[in-house]
């Protein structure tokens, strides 16, 4: 099982150390928030620039693997509404946003961003499902995988549940345009739990990446939510994907709660298997 650091807990190094860091932690790779690459116009990074943060990302041994937190940057962006150019300038970013990944060698992007999808009048769901459609067509056409991440009700009225997307990913018929779980998000909002809504979705593919947090927003082992079962249902729902290791409240700071996420993780891993070997 491969862990994926979110890199805006490194946020405040250079991007090269922020990969040395990530892959002498143990981590896979980098899942990369754009805003940290450019706070104005990620979508526009120079193509010399894409080849230099892919390279070296790669050459520290924590490859790019995937982009999150999509719609930061720029700002005022929004799925939902109807203004005709906000809606373009959005398109165009997430287009962009599309092509960024495919060229910093990225397996996917997770479309967060509760701020940016905010359904308040009629149409806006629309406008929302149209904008995921067209970011599906978007990816399968660069070989890339876009994620919907389902959102508890605290932080967004549009696909706030698990079954909810995917039975729009299902009715869209589109390999490349998927859904995933997180961790804190599922945990406040689903009457199911994280183990058995893996137990349900994972086998038949609908879930195509997780986020590891905990409810109260801090990285894995530092509040109140036990990860063994987690890592057992993922295990043994034959989950592929990747787990990126995603926290807002850092404790003590970035850097530590990437090291003692990680550092927790295995310690949960290591106790599954020493418990299938007493098995």
């Amino acid at each position: 099982m491969e862990f994926v650091l979110c890199n805006e807990l490194l946020r405040d190094l250079p991007f090269t150390q922020q990969a040395d860091q990530a892959a002498a932690l143990g981590y896979a790779g980098l899942e990369v928030a754009p805003f940290t690459l450019d706070p104005d116009a990620p979508h526009h990074i120079p193509a010399h620039e894409r080849r230099a943060l892919r390279r070296a990302a790669e050459d520290a041994g924590a490859p790019i693997l995937g982009l999150h937190w999509l719609l930061a940057a720029p700002a005022g962006l929004s799925i939902t509404n109807s203004d005709p150019d906000l809606r373009a300038r959005t398109l165009g970013v997430m287009q962009g946003l599309i092509s960024l990944a495919a060229d910093l060698g990225a397996e996917y992007l997770v479309h967060g961003s509760p701020g940016q999808r905010v359904v308040s009048a009629p149409g806006d769901a629309g406008r929302a499902n149209e904008a995921m459609h067209l970011a599906g067509e978007w990816a399968r056409a660069v070989g890339v995988t876009y994620v919907i991440e389902p959102l508890d009700p605290g932080q967004t009225n549009w696909m706030s549940s698990i079954a909810e997307a995917v039975a729009f990913t299902a009715q869209d018929g589109n390999p490349h345009l998927a859904t995933m779980l997180d961790v804190a998000a599922a945990g406040n909002t689903e009457s199911e739990s994280v183990p058995a809504l893996l137990r349900r979705y994972v086998p038949g593919g609908q879930i195509a990446h997780v986020h590891l947090n905990d409810r109260n927003r801090r990285g894995p082992g530092q509040g109140e939510d036990s990860f063994i079962p987690i890592l057992r249902a993922l295990r043994e729902s034959g989950y592929s994907g990747r787990c990126g290791v995603e926290c807002f409240d850092y404790l003590p700071d970035g850097p530590g709660a990437a090291a003692r996420a990680i550092g927790y993780l295995h310690g949960c891993l290591e106790a599954i298997a020493m418990a299938e070997a007493g098995g």
